[in-house]
This record gives C-alpha cells, sequence and structure tokens, in this order.
C-alpha cells in the first residue's frame, strides 16, 4: 500500500495545502514549498512513518517520488 494518502494529509497538516489541488507528480516547488520547507517536512515524514530518509533520496521533488521513497524505506525496514 503506498503511503501517498499520509504524506498528502500531512502536507495538508503542515503547510494548509489541499491534497486534492496538488498533483503527486508536479513538483512541491511549485506548491510553494521551498526548499528549506522541503527539509522540514522530510524531517516531519521520518517522525511520522519512523524512517530515516538517507542522503540517496535528496533529489525528491514530488509527493509520487517521497511517496516511493518511503514505500522502500518501511519495506527495508519490515525486513530487518
Amino acid at each position: 500500500m503506498s503511503s501517498l494518502a499520509e504524506i498528502q494529509e500531512l502536507i495538508h497538516k503542515k503547510y494548509g495545502l489541499d491534497p486534492a489541488t496538488l498533483d503527486p507528480q508536479a513538483s512541491l516547488k511549485e506548491a510553494g514549498v521551498d526548499s528549506l520547507a522541503l527539509v522540514e517536512f522530510l524531517f516531519a515524514v521520518e517522525d511520522h512513518f519512523g524512517i530515516s530518509v538517507p542522503e540517496k533520496y535528496s533529489g525528491i521533488d514530488t509527493m509520487a517520488e517521497l511517496a516511493q521513497a518511503v514505500d522502500e524505506l518501511r519495506a527495508e525496514k519490515a525486513k530487518a
């Protein structure tokens, strides 16, 4: 199951952005989330999902990419 819906809810709580109006494939920067806010949001995602997002995912720019990374990291954690 994809974590996209949970990420959309988090972005709504943190920034007041309506997930229904955000294209998961569009850049978060286009939605008004600047680089600093994106880093801050990644910390919130890490806390919410109980994961640590490694440096290799530093190029994440869309909710879809973030959801894919979270899904991969959660699967790795479940195997451990």
